[in-house]
């Protein structure tokens, strides 16, 4: 049986605590390690109380280290181009928050140095490994519903609330709530789908004049295969997330669809009535991700959100923000 694969997680905060430490616990292929944080004070009182082996001190000393295998990288959304190019230089396989970078030149160049360096590079595109997501994209391949032509994915979240202040600073953030969830949105519409993105028409509002990201948008989507979609979005409402795809013969909802704290009601319906309701629980969702790095790693099965796929999906926000200034429909 191979060793698990020791993971560092790069820029330790928040979401570490609350996603990615349970995620580590349950995972049998992977190993958390160590970690960095740019507060050192923050970072020993947080191995202390989570019983992480190392606090490394520097950006380098963790990529460089021999007891590493993989970096995590959840760094804010600036520095995500940096911090992997650094650990993909000391051959380090890399898995990167989303959005992956600042836009898609930054996305490109990452991917680009990974395959150089022959390393696995994957983007943490976590809900590819929902269960919700992945019965539906099953139904739709066994042409439950038809020929897709309407997809529609919403992520409405309290933005105030959360603690990762940084997200609302254009130097830091690529974005407000279309770059934050909105990326979730498209990657999640492209892989229930099979299809990709075209081009992009964006309505937005700001909270504030001077406010510096968007608050809400509505992003109307065009993709191949001749479906249409619409991409909502709001760091101003309470905690939603819904998927839906209309078909020429029914349809798929699922309520929750993007959610881990909560079992998901997925409901196929046919001319309005109900033909088949299935219960999904996504809360092992960041264990699956992890697991299918490692074997990707150990050289098993692709991982399933690729650094191409970090690309594309930055490629669509680059034309979401586009549209919003110019007011015209881009093209990706």
């Amino acid at each position: 049986m191979n060793a698990p694969v020791r993971f560092a997680i790069l820029g330790f905060g928040h979401h570490a605590v609350r996603r990615l430490l349970p995620a580590f616990a349950r995972s049998e292929k992977t190993q958390l390690v160590g970690m960095w944080r740019r507060d050192q004070n923050a970072a020993k009182q947080n191995c202390a109380a989570y019983h992480i082996a190392q606090n490394f001190r520097t950006l380098e000393e963790l990529c460089g280290s021999a007891e590493v295998d993989a970096v995590f990288i959840t760094s804010p959304d600036a520095m995500h181009r940096a911090d992997t190019l650094l650990a993909v230089k000391h051959g380090k396989a890399v898995l990167c928050e989303k959005p992956v970078a600042m836009n898609a030149a930054e996305a490109r160049e990452m991917e680009d140095a990974a395959k150089a360096a022959g390393v696995l590079y994957g983007v943490a595109q976590n809900f590819r490994y929902n269960r919700s997501l992945n019965w539906m994209r099953e139904q739709i391949r066994a042409g439950k519903i038809g020929r897709p032509q309407l997809a529609a994915a919403e992520f409405a979240y309290p933005a105030e609330l959360a603690p990762r202040k940084w997200i609302m600073d254009p130097t830091l953030a690529a974005g407000g709530p279309i770059a934050d969830v909105g990326v979730h949105c498209i990657d999640a519409l492209r892989y229930v789908l099979g299809e990709e993105v075209e081009s992009v028409s964006t309505l937005a509002t700001k909270s504030r004049p001077q406010d510096q990201v968007e608050a809400t948008a509505s992003l109307q989507i065009e993709m191949t295969g001749g479906v249409i979609g619409n991409v909502t979005v709001s760091a101003r409402a309470p905690y939603r997330t819904l998927i839906e795809i209309t078909g020429s013969d029914g349809v798929l909802v699922a309520e929750n669809g993007l959610t881990v704290d909560r079992p998901v009601d997925v409901v196929l319906r046919r001319a309005g009535e109900a033909i088949e309701t299935t219960t999904l629980d996504n809360g092992d969702g960041y264990t699956r991700m992890l697991d299918s790095f490692a074997l990707a790693m150990r050289g098993g099965a692709a991982f399933a959100a690729s650094g191409e796929d970090g690309v594309r999906n930055m490629a669509a926000l680059d034309a979401a923000f586009r549209s919003w200034k110019t007011g015209r429909r881009e093209k990706l």
